[in-house]
């Protein structure tokens, strides 16, 4: 049977901090560009601690050919750190990044010139105008620390007003959340390309752990049936195989316009997922 490229897919992966880490990543890489994605987006530490790791990553993406676009985060960045990093992204050729508030380390307080990522964004624009292609965050559940539902999308559309050019949203386990907030964004003109960000099932407790923190809602009746697995492994990566894919194809269908995967830098979950999708679609 012949497969069919999946369209609008990219993948994020995070910089290594050993020689053991790099040489993994490259393993991961080379399988994951085997899947054609549209670019690979590097995580960016809070306050710029993995700068040279995120440079030296997205180098390494464009030399197996890919296109890689660096994450940028506003917490504890001033206008001069900011322009000195732009300005070596656009000596390198970089066209395309992603624009964060990001988290600020426990302990430390805000000394940056940026408190929202729409500030950042706009600051992006005024000193590089055009140049890059700015993707931003959007919160399909709402930002874990939003107010409101409504004052979190209008907050969204402050990004996009203030140069965006798409999205990409935190992690999700329910399509009708994507969904309404696509159609409430669309309802104060928030008109801008928002890809569903897919988080494959690795562990089930480092989910938990990683959702609790970052806001990401799992569905009870998807807790209990992994919990119901206790440690069997095998049992648990059959059924998150099922649950994403089945997730992604009605994203897919629901008119998404791509698929971005938080790979954890790894290939196989992200790899079996996309065969997945690519055999389904090609039968229809």
């Amino acid at each position: 049977m012949n497969t069919r490229t999946l369209s609008g897919l990219s993948f994020e992966f995070f910089p290594p901090k050993s020689d053991e880490g790099v040489e993994k990543l490259n393993v991961t890489r080379r399988k994951l560009a085997l899947l054609n994605p549209d670019f690979c987006s590097v995580t960016f530490g809070a306050g710029g601690s993995t700068r040279q790791g995120t440079l030296d990553t997205v180098l390494a993406i464009r030399k197996d050919g890919l296109r890689g676009a660096p994450h940028l985060s506003s917490v504890g960045a001033t206008k001069k750190q900011i322009r000195e990093i732009i300005d070596v992204y656009r000596d390198y050729d970089i066209h395309h990044i992603v624009v964060l508030r990001g988290d600020m380390p426990s302990g430390t307080g805000d000394s940056g010139n940026f408190h929202y990522a729409s500030e950042l964004v706009a600051y992006i624009r005024e000193i590089s105008g055009d140049w890059f292609h700015i993707d931003v965050a959007a919160y399909p559940e709402a930002h874990p620390q939003s107010h409101s539902y409504d004052l979190d999308v209008r907050h969204f559309k402050t990004k996009i007003d203030a140069g965006a050019n798409s999205a990409i949203t935190q992690y999700f386990f329910n399509a009708d959340a994507y969904f309404h907030f696509i159609d409430r964004c669309a309802a104060i003109g928030a008109n801008v390309p928002i890809v569903p960000g897919i988080m494959p099932i690795f562990n089930f407790s480092r989910l938990q752990r990683f959702s609790e923190m970052c806001g990401a809602e799992i569905p009870r009746w998807l807790a209990l049936q992994m919990e119901s697995y206790s440690d069997d492994a095998a049992s648990i990566r059959a059924f998150g195989l099922d649950v994403i894919t089945a997730l992604c194809e009605r994203l897919l269908a629901g008119g998404a316009p791509g698929l971005h995967f938080y790979t954890m830098n790894r290939a196989s979950l992200t790899t079996e997922i996309c065969h997945r999708l690519q055999g389904k679609r090609t039968t229809r």
